[in-house]
């Protein structure tokens, strides 16, 4: 069978997107939703039982980052709640949880504490205000005579009230529009280190994954995927596929092949059996070294300006000393541990048509717009079950794994649970794009940075979104953040964006641009405080009179790390700092070479100033995470192509960092009354240039490549 729908992901993505910020439920809502739960609500995301247990609905998705604890966090502190007695439920698709960094219902850019921060405390503060008027109006007194505590409202002569008993009578109130806020400083929760509600379900496995998803009569489909957008198949053995036992139907769709069996072996024994050639078209030639060419020029040629300030042309005229650098970054893939996985059932044909999904997305939001047009139906007939997600790292944000599971369904009349093996998600052609940077810089007599040209040559990932266009100064701001935006006091500069097309679909990956321009920017600057003579963190020091939370979280990290001081013989330190999505983080990395050249990380001292924290023990475990990411990418990560075709598949050749290998990391929070910085994604881009860094302290030789050339620091 051949696919009759040929949707595009620009189409889809454009008609998921178009979600407004609501935040309550008109009484009559909350009424049906609390008779429907046995419990009363208060508003979309409060919900109140009789035996004073709160259930705060989270419209995030849980991959890991700790959404789950940190939204009801953020609702009980105002609310005054009982957090023994706090549960959390996933959300529907509604517009009442979309996150407004985004306007709409999704899940990235490390903005859920960042979109919601006062969204939820509102939530919190009215419902508890509620609370207080039902409490007041039982007793008959002022409500400014009653106080709330631990789920508790207390009044004249020892009366309390369970907030149990008085949910109902709250739940028939108004909703305020304009709650009275704690001040910060009287914060009992927030800001303190909690411990994960979701953690019990995933230690005893009650927690339900998108894989985990199972409805009667589901077919199993495996695809054997297009190697390169447009790609066709020019051959394949259908009859074998067919021959496997318990394989069901062959389904061509314009992403690849799907075979649908009882069950994930036959699936994928049958795809196996299919023995796809492909018809590569133009794309057959594309290999590694001519994407490298094409960045290349892009880079030399970058004329989308970013930024340009002074006279780069007179300071590099009259400068002492002038540089240049090449800097070059492979594309890289999510490598996500649980394997992409969606379940749909499209039921019924026409007006009757409903679409049902079990997906553990990032993009619920647009999903239903996008699963709407795919199934020809109203999007109020798209229901996304969220599952939590085994990783996601931007890539669950992008929708082919929703579209070929509800296409499969549509088509086969059957509901459908589509697995990408992992060889088949990492040839899906959506990558962190490939860099290259290249650097001119000048300084004085007497050291100083006194002139930076940078030109970028990489795709642009919102061209590739489907959902953003590029400004009219031709300039992609994920192609350049962490570069453009550097933290730097130098008076002449130029960075300038290259477009360049080589013909893999980008995405957004963890940090998205900040992953490769971090390194890029805190390498070069390292090469200039080198040339320049100069300490490289006393270096960086001195340019950032400007920018104190740059500044500060440098500082923390060099005293914790112990900057200056003796290291045991063979050992280096290298640092690096950059912000990026609210957030300012500085890694010092302490560093050895084997003899064979194989760096090892021994020690990594991370400080953040994500302004106000919700959960400290979060943040750490986010920047564990993140460093770990990032140093996997630094050492081992890559996206090779040769005739067109990538060259890794599995683990084996795109390892990760193994647990033997991790550093001893460890975080210091920057105590802060600013407003709340994301903390999913900014640990990741400071770690490779500050291994890169020490590992030129230690053997005076400078990578200005990712992953790192290793036999450049063999010793003979």
């Amino acid at each position: 069978m051949t696919a009759t729908l040929t949707p595009t992901r620009r189409g889809f993505l454009q008609t998921g997107s178009a979600l407004v910020v609501g935040f309550t439920l008109p009484a009559s809502g909350r009424a049906a939703v609390a008779a429907a739960k046995g419990s009363a609500s208060l508003s979309a995301y409060v919900r109140i039982a009789s035996d004073d247990s709160v259930t705060i609905v989270c419209g995030a998705s849980e991959m890991g980052q700790g959404v789950l604890t940190a939204i009801p966090m953020l609702v009980a502190e105002e609310l005054d709640a009982d957090w023994r007695k706090v549960g959390v439920e996933q959300a529907p698709v509604d517009q009442a949880f979309a996150n407004p960094a985004f306007g709409m219902q999704a899940t990235g850019g490390s903005a859920t504490v960042r979109g919601f921060w006062l969204p939820m405390r509102q939530a919190g503060a009215a419902a508890r205000e509620m609370l207080v008027a039902a409490a007041a109006a039982q007793w008959g007194v002022d409500a400014a005579q009653l106080s709330t505590d631990k789920g508790v409202v207390s009044g004249p002569g020892g009366r309390k009230a369970g907030y149990g008993s008085l949910a109902v009578a709250a739940s028939k109130l108004p909703v305020p529009a304009k709650p009275a806020l704690k001040d910060p400083k009287s914060f009992k929760l927030l800001g303190k280190a909690t411990r994960r509600l979701d953690t019990p379900d995933k230690s005893s496995g009650k927690a339900r994954f998108g894989i985990d998803a199972q409805v009667p009569g589901l077919l199993v489909a495996v695809m054997a995927r297009a190697p390169q957008a447009g790609a066709k198949p020019k051959a394949m053995n259908e009859a074998a596929a067919k021959a496997v036992k318990g394989v069901q139907q062959v389904i061509t769709l314009p992403s690849g092949v799907a075979v649908l069996a009882a069950g994930y072996w036959a699936a994928k024994q049958g795809r196996d059996a299919l023995a796809v050639q492909w018809d590569l078209g133009a794309a057959s030639t594309l290999n590694s070294a001519g994407i490298s060419d094409m960045l290349d020029a892009g880079a030399r040629d970058a004329s989308a300006v970013a930024r340009d300030e002074g006279n780069t042309r007179d300071a590099a005229a009259n400068a002492a000393r002038t540089l240049d650098a090449r800097y070059e970054a492979p594309y890289l893939a999510h490598a996500c541990m649980e394997p992409m996985n969606c379940t749909a059932w499209v039921r019924g044909q026409g007006d009757d048509a409903t679409v049902e999904i079990w997906a553990g997305t990032q993009s619920q939001g647009p999903a239903q717009g996008i699963l709407g047009q795919v199934a020809s139906v109203a999007p109020a007939k798209v229901k996304v079950n969220t599952m939590m997600l085994g990783g996601g790292f931007g890539r669950r944000f992008a929708p082919d794994f929703v579209i070929d599971a509800t296409l499969l369904s549509k088509i086969s009349g059957k509901p459908v649970k589509l697995i990408y093996a992992r060889e088949d998600d990492m040839a899906a052609q959506f990558y962190r794009p490939a860099s290259v940077a290249r650097f001119e810089a000048a300084l004085d007599d007497k050291g100083g940075l006194t002139m930076l040209k940078a030109g970028v040559g990489t795709p642009s990932i919102m061209a590739a979104s489907g959902f953003m266009k590029i400004p009219e100064n031709g300039v992609d701001s994920f192609a350049l953040e962490g570069l453009a935006d550097h933290p730097y006091d130098i008076p002449n500069q130029r960075i300038a964006y290259g477009r360049v097309e080589p013909g893999p679909q980008v995405w957004f990956w963890r940090s998205v641009g900040h992953s490769q321009n971090g390194f890029f920017t805190e390498g070069f600057i390292d090469e200039l405080a080198a040339a320049a003579g100069k300490d490289p963190y006393e270096f960086r020091r001195a340019m950032l009179g400007k920018s104190p939370r740059h500044k500060g979280v440098l500082e923390l990290a060099a005293t914790k790390a112990g900057w200056g001081t003796p290291l045991p013989a063979g050992r280096a330190r290298g640092i690096a700092v950059v912000s990026s999505f609210g957030s300012y983080v500085a890694e010092v990395a302490e560093v050895s070479v084997a003899a064979d050249g194989t760096p090892r990380v021994h020690r990594v001292v991370a400080a953040v100033d994500c302004g106000m924290t919700v959960n400290p023990q979060t943040i750490e475990r986010q920047i564990e995470g993140a460093i770990v990411y990032g140093l996997s990418a630094a050492l081992y990560g890559r996206i090779s192509f040769k005739d067109g075709r990538i060259e890794q598949g599995n683990f084996n050749d795109y390892p990760v960092l193994r647990m033997s290998e991790m550093p001893k990391v460890e975080v210091h929070i920057v105590a802060s009354s600013e407003n709340p910085g994301g903390i999913g994604e900014p640990g990741t881009p400071p770690i490779a240039p500050a291994v890169a860094n020490a590992l030129f302290a230690l053997t005076g030789k400078r990578l200005r490549s990712l992953p790192f050339d290793t036999a450049q620091l063999k010793r003979a």
